[in-house]
């Protein structure tokens, strides 16, 4: 009997070949074998078939029983997780009841825990899908060390550690200068998280060994500009775009390179041919702020009215469409635009402004360090404000080396707040006020975890919060900023407003003069809230003479809108959109939107680009 598959000989009684182990199907034998005449000698064919027929149905019969037994296995998983689930539920509650978890933050750490280890798991996939291509492109000697450094690399990926993972990785690249898919890897890894100062060399390393290589070429484009090197930046992704002429990225990284430095001509003509190729939001978002500036109003209508119907939550592309309903006349338009934009982003920090509720604990240089964390935190606090990303790592790094510093861990969750890592800054203050620190400290540990729940826009619990503050804290300083945070929060909720008046006004009465225009912005817009519009108007303009937000000027705007006078209305919206970074001046956000863009686009590019046999994708 001749195996079907493998075409091994295989006794007649057998069922399953000898050497590949497949069910044997076919009977060989010379033509007279098969007989279909009357004579019934042989094997007729009628019974040749209805023998395969029989072995398809006992295929058939055994993948059923598989099924079954996979689906006993799935809901057997599913029971034991319901049970775990209400296991730790039971846990909360208990906890809870003990007054040693608040549900709301258990919920916040639980979800970031597994955004975290989603993170690496995507990494980890990464590096399993190039670990061969690492392997042979390895020339030379020392072949076994790197086999060796790739396989506890890929054990520390499974254990959920990247940063050993790295580490390895790193000393693999010591061992093989010449691997470009390592050095890619390690260049991309970096990229995605920030490191541009490592990434950039290995990516810079790839390109000398492979000029060709597509996602090198964007990502090291992307670099350059975000490192201040803009020319080199758009020599990168022209080779790019050359390369592949009908990719997305590269065009509107160079379209928004372009616009960056106010070259808004070329930046429309790359911007147009993006979203030809893909009808991206914030390609249209962009492209309509640009005709908008070039004073074709219909046009930037147009894009940013298809950019917000794409991406509901692009609050940069409804206050810009907001403006441009402005500039016609519809001001019932704009103020809605305006509003939904507020309701995306409620209360955006900014740092220089939120640095001034720490009283003295949030001034100068921060007490009781020494050695690495003090230099770590140095730079980190001069990073800040410009580039609050590379600045978190620096203070992680800091804590790692005094991680019981309560100054620091307050620093650090200010700057989790300014990048929307909330779950992490309520998390580092609650610590800190779980020390019971002195009240100094402890003031700018609450304001701190109170402007983190305001930039959330979880004004309940921040109302609960702040109740909580004004029960322990007892200088003036501290109360203001529990009186005035309270009365924003209920504002913000449009409940209980006298109530949220009478803490606006404690507040003004108990600030100290250089921090009155917290509780007056406070004020106007719980009288915005009142529908007391010129009460508003002049309250949040006198806060904006003392200090400016973005928020603070937006909340101007409306209430100028409200009282109908559209032309103070447009310049507090102008005001509020260069504070907030919405421009197209250089060093403007535009960088940072398209940074963002890249990260978000350019890996999921090069997975699916560089599989064989993948039609090329929309966004490749």
């Amino acid at each position: 009997m001749i195996c079907q598959v493998c075409g091994a000989a295989n006794d007649l009684d057998q069922e399953f070949c000898r050497k590949c182990q497949n069910k044997l199907l076919v009977v060989s034998g010379s033509s007279e074998t098969y007989d279909e005449g009357p004579s019934g000698e042989g094997i007729s064919l009628d019974e040749h078939l209805l023998e395969r027929v029989s072995v398809l149905e006992e295929i058939v019969k055994r993948s059923a029983e598989t099924l079954k037994v996979l689906l006993e296995g799935f809901h057997r998983q599913e029971k034991n997780g319901f049970v775990i689930q209400t296991g730790l539920l039971a846990l909360k509650d208990l906890l809870e009841r003990k007054g040693l978890l608040v549900e709301q933050e258990f919920v916040e750490l639980w979800e970031g825990r597994v955004d975290q280890h989603m993170t690496v798991l995507e990494k980890r996939e990464r590096f399993l899908e190039r670990k061969e291509r690492i392997l042979a492109e390895h020339k030379g000697p020392g072949r076994e060390r790197l086999v060796g450094l790739l396989g506890e690399a890929e054990l520390a990926f499974f254990a959920l550690d990247p940063e050993k993972a790295m580490t390895i990785l790193e000393e693999a690249w010591k061992l093989d200068r010449g691997n470009a898919e390592l050095a890619f890897f390690l260049g991309e890894s970096w990229f995605n998280d920030g490191e541009a100062g490592k990434a950039a060399p290995a990516l810079k390393h790839v390109l000398e060994r492979r000029p060709q290589h597509f996602e090198a070429l964007v990502y090291s484009g992307v670099l350059e500009n975000d490192l201040g090197r803009p020319e080199n930046a758009v020599d990168y992704l022209k080779r790019a775009l050359a390369l592949r002429p009908d990719a997305f990225l590269p065009a509107f990284a160079l379209g928004a390179i372009h616009a960056g430095a106010g070259q808004l001509a070329k930046a429309e003509t790359l911007l147009k041919r993006a979203v030809q190729i893909e009808e991206n939001p914030q390609a249209l978002s962009l492209l309509g702020t640009i005709a908008y500036e070039r004073g074709r109003l219909r046009d930037a209508i147009d894009a940013l009215q298809r950019a917000v119907k794409l991406d509901p939550d692009d609050e940069d592309g409804l206050f810009q469409l907001g403006l441009c309903y402005l500039d016609r006349g519809w001001t019932q338009k704009a103020a809605e635009r305006f509003r939904a934009a507020l309701e995306l982003n409620p209360n955006r920090i900014e740092l220089h402004e939120a640095k001034k509720l720490l009283g003295p604990a949030g001034n100068g240089p921060l007490p009781g360090l020494t050695g690495a964390a003090s230099d770590r935190a140095g730079r980190a606090a001069a990073l800040a404000a410009r580039d609050p990303q590379k600045a978190l790592a620096l203070y992680r790094r800091a804590l790692k080396a005094d991680p019981d510093n309560p100054t620091l861990q307050i620093a650090f969750a200010l700057v989790c707040s300014t990048v929307g890592r909330t779950v992490e800054a309520v998390a580092t203050t609650r610590r800190v006020l779980a020390l019971k620190p002195e009240e100094p400290i402890a003031a700018a540990a609450w304001a701190t975890l109170l402007e983190a729940l305001r930039a959330e826009g979880k004004f309940r619990e921040g109302t609960q919060v702040a109740g909580e503050m004004l029960e322990v804290v007892t200088s003036n300083f501290a109360r203001s900023i529990g009186y005035f945070q309270r009365a924003a929060a209920r504002a913000e909720m449009g409940e209980q407003l006298d109530e949220a008046l009478e803490d606006a006004e404690r507040a003004l009465r108990l600030s100290p003069r250089d921090m009155r225009q917290f509780p007056l912005a406070a004020k106007g817009w719980v009288h915005y809230k009142r529908k007391e519009f010129a009460r508003a108007v002049e309250c949040l303009s006198r806060a904006a003479e003392l200090g400016e937000t973005p928020t603070g000027l937006a909340h101007l705007g409306l209430a100028f809108l409200a009282v109908g006078d559209a032309k103070e209305a447009r310049k507090a919206f102008d005001r509020a959109k260069r504070r907030g970074g919405r421009s197209t001046e250089r060093h403007g956000g535009l960088e940072a939107r398209m940074l963002e863009q890249i990260r978000r686009n350019l890996q999921l590019t090069e997975k699916v680009s560089s599989r064989p046999g993948r039609r090329k994708s929309r966004t490749s």
